[in-house]
């Protein structure tokens, strides 16, 4: 038997550019910036929307080669999900889901080995937004926000078995209220649709710029993807990989 209330795990793995970030800054002949020695938090991202005092569970440094590891990290404190996060300049602050409670039923039981964790460029950024388009995002938040940072925002990429990018799907969200908040950005990011994700298996759901909303969502007539358990707050962006069975790709 497993003592959740005492027990404390280690999460370890490698932090990395955003994949279609590093291909952005490429094909625009720009030099990718480096995560060497850059702190990162382990933290609840649901506690961080409600300003909990208590949401930070572990701090890291970023290697040389992306590695990190963080101990330490109190398993009575993940109530939804655990994410790794980090704010720094020429980055949108940003969280990557590292453990979810709603796919996996249970909070971990065991060190968390080979996490992945995604850091956003503020260039990316810029570019999501322009994707998705100042008017929309202004409308969605009432003339709160004009950038996807401002209005708090989801950043989710859909792929199949292998780790490759998923064309043509569809993620529905468990509340109906907030469907229409979904975008889908056009490979050159000039642009986006409201129908389906492109080849690079991209979408983005942009928040009200108000209090912390929690929902899960999951991919339309897919049984292969499980709901997962999401949350958008204002300031930050979200990370999620969607993928099919329970083995991270």
């Amino acid at each position: 038997m497993v003592d959740l209330d005492h027990l404390a795990i280690t999460v370890t793995g490698r932090a990395e550019l955003f994949p279609e970030a590093a291909r952005l800054l490429e094909a625009q002949g720009q030099a990718a910036p480096s995560l060497d020695g850059l702190s990162l938090i382990m933290e609840e991202p649901l506690r961080v929307g409600v300003s909990d005092a208590d949401s930070v569970l572990g701090r890291g440094a970023i290697g040389s080669a992306g590695e990190f590891s963080v101990p330490d990290v109190p398993v009575r404190d993940i109530h939804m999900s655990l994410a790794a996060s980090f704010e720094h300049e020429g980055f949108v602050r940003s969280s990557t889901v590292v453990f979810d409670t709603v796919f996996t039923r249970t909070r971990p039981r065991t060190d968390i080995i080979g996490a992945r964790v995604w850091a956003l460029p503020t260039s990316f950024h810029d570019a999501l937004t322009r994707a998705v388009g100042e008017s929309w995002i202004r409308a969605h938040t009432q003339d709160r926000a004009r950038t996807l940072r401002e209005a708090g925002f989801i950043l989710g990429r859909v792929v199949d078995a292998s780790g490759a990018p998923v064309a043509g799907a569809r993620v529905v969200l468990d509340r109906g209220d907030l469907a229409h908040r979904v975008y889908y950005p056009a490979p050159d990011f000039l642009g986006s649709t409201q129908e389906a994700t492109s080849a690079t298996g991209l979408f983005v759901y942009v928040h009200s710029g108000e209090a912390a909303e929690t929902f899960s969502l999951s991919i339309l007539g897919s049984r292969d993807y499980l709901a997962r358990s999401a949350g958008a707050t204002a300031g930050t962006g979200l990370v999620l990989t969607l993928y099919p069975g329970s083995i991270p790709r």
